[in-house]
């Protein structure tokens, strides 16, 4: 068998409406989103080195875990300006405990956490 180790590898998740997870991922989320020829989307992530595949799935249930990361510089700024777009983050109570902004700052990392229209959980991360 051919070695995975050096292969190029991508991760993927469904959603319930593909028309409005491409609005969310490009206009809200500001991303790079490409539809294939099976009409499923693609982000195109830090300039394109890292793709993330997102396929329709009409009894799409979302995970209970988070499907996607994104690493930030600064989280509070990346909170502020996701949720003046409208986006909506978490709010968690103990063992894990959100600030007002959705924010859990117990250590490193700092983390927040939203979701997409379909209800799948991503989050923001400040290393």
């Amino acid at each position: 068998m051919e070695s995975l180790k050096h292969r190029t590898a991508f991760s993927g998740f469904a959603v319930k409406d593909l028309d409005a997870a491409r609005k969310f991922y490009a206009d809200t989320l500001g991303l790079d989103v490409k539809e294939d020829a099976m009409h499923h989307l693609n982000l195109q992530i830090n300039n394109g080195q890292t793709m993330v595949l997102i396929y329709p799935k009409p009894d799409h249930q979302p995970a209970v875990f988070t499907v996607l990361n994104f690493t930030v510089e600064n989280i509070d700024e990346t909170v502020d300006a996701l949720t003046a777009k409208g986006v909506k983050f978490q709010q968690y109570g103990p063992p894990i405990q959100t600030d007002a902004k959705g924010i859990v700052r117990g250590g490193k990392p700092l983390v927040a956490w939203f979701t997409d229209p379909s209800g799948n959980i991503i989050s923001v991360l400040q290393m």
